[in-house]
C-alpha cells in the first residue's frame, strides 16, 4: 500500500509544545512513528528545526528515518517559490513560506500539512499556490492543517 507521503513544515514540529495545537501534532507524530506516513522534510524546515527549542527539534530527531525523506531546494523550487510571489500568492517577505509549498509541490507531496494560517492553510493562498502550479504544469496541492486530517480510525479523539 502506498504510504501518504505529508510534507510537514516547522509550525508542525512546533504544535508538538504548543498547548493550542498539541494533540493534534502529537496524534500526527505518533502515526509517523507507527509508519502510516512518510514525512518531507525540505533543507528550509531543517534549517528552522536546528534553531528550534530542544523539546521540537527532538520530534524530529526522534522520527523513524525510513519515515522521513529530504529534499533540497534547487532550481526547480526556488524558480516556483518565485512564481508564488510573482503572482502575489504570499508577498517576498515570505520567502521561506513560498519556500516550503514549492519544495513540497515540486517533491510530489500527497498532502502538506501546516498551522501557518495566514500564509499557507488559508483558503485563497491555497487557490493561488494551486493556480501558479497548474499554469506550470505541477498538479494541485491538498493543504491541511493537522486537525483537518482523517486517519480513518473514527473513534479515536483528538
Amino acid at each position: 500500500m502506498h504510504k501518504i507521503r505529508v510534507y510537514a513544515d516547522t509550525s508542525v514540529f512546533g504544535g508538538t509544545q504548543d498547548e493550542e495545537f498539541t494533540k493534534a501534532s502529537r496524534w500526527f507524530f505518533e502515526r509517523v512513528q507507527r509508519g502510516e506516513f512518510v514525512v518531507i522534510l525540505s533543507t528550509v524546515t531543517l534549517r528552522e528545526l536546528v534553531r528550534s527549542p530542544d523539546a521540537v527539534r527532538a520530534v524530529w530527531q526522534n522520527l523513524p528515518a525510513e519515515s522521513v525523506e529530504v529534499v533540497t531546494i534547487d532550481a526547480d523550487v526556488e524558480e516556483l517559490a518565485e512564481a508564488y510571489i510573482r503572482a502575489k500568492v504570499l508577498g517576498q517577505d515570505s520567502q521561506n513560506d513560498a519556500l516550503h509549498v514549492a519544495a513540497a509541490t515540486v517533491a510530489g507531496a500527497d498532502l502538506i500539512l501546516s498551522w501557518n494560517f495566514r500564509h499557507i492553510v488559508n483558503f485563497s493562498k491555497i487557490r493561488g499556490f494551486n493556480s501558479v502550479n497548474i499554469s506550470l504544469g505541477y498538479r494541485a496541492l491538498t493543504i491541511l492543517s493537522p486537525l483537518e486530517v482523517s486517519y480513518g480510525d473514527e473513534d479515536e479523539k483528538i
